[in-house]
């Protein structure tokens, strides 16, 4: 069963025997036919007698409910209709985050079209990239945007239409929105139609087309969010991952508006503005990376106490344990942590603020399963280290791509992380399989050595690699953003080196610290651990 008349997606899947084994445990993730997610995370509030609650919230936007159902109806009709969009086409969608982003979200899900969303800092070059992989036929964006997506096009000739919006001109979508019903059927979709290309934020520099159905994003709301975040209706949330990658998809929009609670959607959330928009809209949850939290931090401290905040969620990077503490010694919350993965969605281990430990990163998520294995893809024991093997009810599905099957063995995926578990089931990070560094026998996880780094007065940021040597094979190498007003220097690098050696093992010191303005991140906040070793070998700064 399909409504998609347009079947690019569907017929570029992995094949059946490359897929990941799907996990249906929780009495919740059973789907009935037709399954519009649009339809099951909006429309079902209405349905609730919720209409009249805020669903958005943004610099003078405050929409309802209701008025964000009536405005996604208008979308999904002026696609339709006036635009040309069958069921499957792809949308590439491009802008900031503001709630006109997300009620064109919505309305490209209705239509039946599958969301291609795209940062709006990229470049002609790469949103051509992007057009080109998905076949996108229509575009909407943000009309600051509008000039790089034009030069796009150049490159990209399936991209046939282009709309603007937060705009003012004739192509702008408002203009079509004046004559559009207030009523409008979405497509009845199956729970396996694709509705969301989501492509990989790039850590190894070769970001990949992930595949979603409407069940997806339905599961992704029933697991993570009930049983470990336990957000209210009352609650309101806020940060700073955009919604073109799934964690802030997910985190600022689908899981919100699933429990009919208001989400607050703003173009900047960045750490030196973000506890000012918390204050602003009275928000209660925040949704951010390590880093930002650890910037607030070191910008606010304790005047971060009298926010307001009720919760505070992190991901996209290891959470260092020193970050965690003095969070909790600031605000008095305890930080939820979690790792997840664009090829699941979203967050398939973490903890509630009662069973959080120094360090780990929780236990496995109700409704997924996982395990830590050897190089043979067999179980180890407890305390060793290993890959990381998650099934659950989402999973890796590349869009014709080749490396679905070093992603997917065995039926399980594997998301390319070094874990241990403790006896206890509790996941500890011990880096990216690929980023464990082999000095002289030994195997260094650079996020512990960052984590112990994080804990020096001296350091703001930092990032840990192995760079080659010929007597040790790799030897560890530090890369140091320094405090506000301390001065890098060779005598705070032997301090450096002197603490890592005195607080863990000494092998795992770095013998190289390289002193930066700043590290390579991605807009999420994963540090880029390859563009370090790239500029290190290679002789350039990072």
């Amino acid at each position: 069963m399909t409504a998609h008349l347009d079947t690019f997606v569907r017929d570029r899947l992995p094949p059946a025997d490359e897929w990941p084994e799907l996990v249906f445990d929780l009495p919740a993730l059973r789907f009935s036919e037709p399954c519009n997610c649009a339809v099951e995370v909006l429309d079902r509030r209405i349905d609730e007698g919720l209409g009249g609650r805020v669903a958005l919230l943004g610099r003078g936007v405050r929409w309802t409910y209701d008025a964000l159902r009536v405005c996604s109806n208008q979308i999904a009709y002026v696609l339709s209709h006036d635009l040309g969009v069958v069921p499957g086409n792809r949308v590439l969608l491009v802008g900031p985050n503001t709630p006109m982003l997300a009620a064109c979200w919505f309305g490209i899900v209705k239509a039946g079209g599958v969301v291609v969303a795209a940062m709006p800092m990229l470049r002609a070059a790469e949103l051509a990239t992007i057009v080109r992989r998905a076949a996108v036929s229509h575009a909407i964006c943000d009309a600051r945007v509008l000039g790089e997506l034009t030069r796009a096009q150049g490159d990209a000739p399936t991209l046939r239409s282009i709309t603007t919006i937060n705009g003012d001109g004739d192509d702008d979508l408002g203009a079509g929105l004046a004559h559009a019903p207030a009523e409008h059927a979405a497509v009845a979709t199956a729970t396996d139609d694709p509705v969301v290309i989501a492509f990989t934020s790039g850590t190894t520099g070769v970001p990949k087309a992930t595949v979603h159905f409407h069940r997806d994003v339905l599961a992704a709301c029933l697991c993570w969010p009930p049983h470990i975040l336990k957000a209210t209706c009352d609650d309101r949330f806020v940060g700073s991952p955009p919604l073109a990658f799934t964690f802030g998809l997910g985190g600022l929009l689908l899981f919100p508006l699933h429990i009919g609670a208001s989400t607050i959607l703003v173009e900047k959330a960045t750490p030196d503005v973000l506890p000012d928009v918390v204050a602003e809209f009275q928000a209660t949850i925040t949704v951010t990376a390590p880093t930002a939290y650890r910037a607030m931090l070191q910008q606010r401290g304790e005047a971060l106490r009298g926010l307001g905040l009720r919760k505070c969620v992190s991901a996209g990077e290891a959470l260092p344990a020193a970050t965690r503490l003095e969070w909790r010694k600031a605000t008095g919350i305890e930080i939820i942590d979690g790792i997840g993965a664009t090829e699941l969605f979203h967050i398939f281990i973490s903890h509630t603020e009662g069973d959080a430990r120094p360090g780990a990163t929780g236990r496995v998520v109700p409704g997924y399963d996982a395990q830590v294995v050897d190089d043979a893809l067999q179980p180890v024991p407890p305390g060793q280290v290993g890959q990381l093997a998650v099934k659950g009810p989402t999973g890796c599905r590349y869009l014709d791509d080749p490396r679905q099957r070093d992603y997917v063995r065995g039926g399980w995926n594997y998301p390319g992380d070094a874990y241990v578990m403790d006896a206890d089931g509790y996941f500890f990070h011990q880096g990216r399989t690929d980023d464990l560094i082999v000095t002289g026998g030994y195997n260094v996880a650079g996020p512990e050595v960052e984590a112990v780094l994080l804990r020096h007065a001296a350091v703001a940021d930092c990032g840990v690699v192995g760079l080659p040597d010929e007597l040790r094979g790799q030897v560890v190498a530090a890369f140091v953003v320094v405090a506000p007003g301390v001065t890098p220097c060779d005598g705070l690098a032997t301090e450096l080196q002197r603490h890592v050696k005195d607080t863990i093992a000494p092998y795992k010191y770095p013998r190289r610290i390289v002193f930066v303005d700043h590290l390579p991140r991605t807009t999420t906040g994963k540090l880029q651990r390859f563009q370090l070793r790239t500029a290190a070998t290679g002789g350039g700064a990072p």
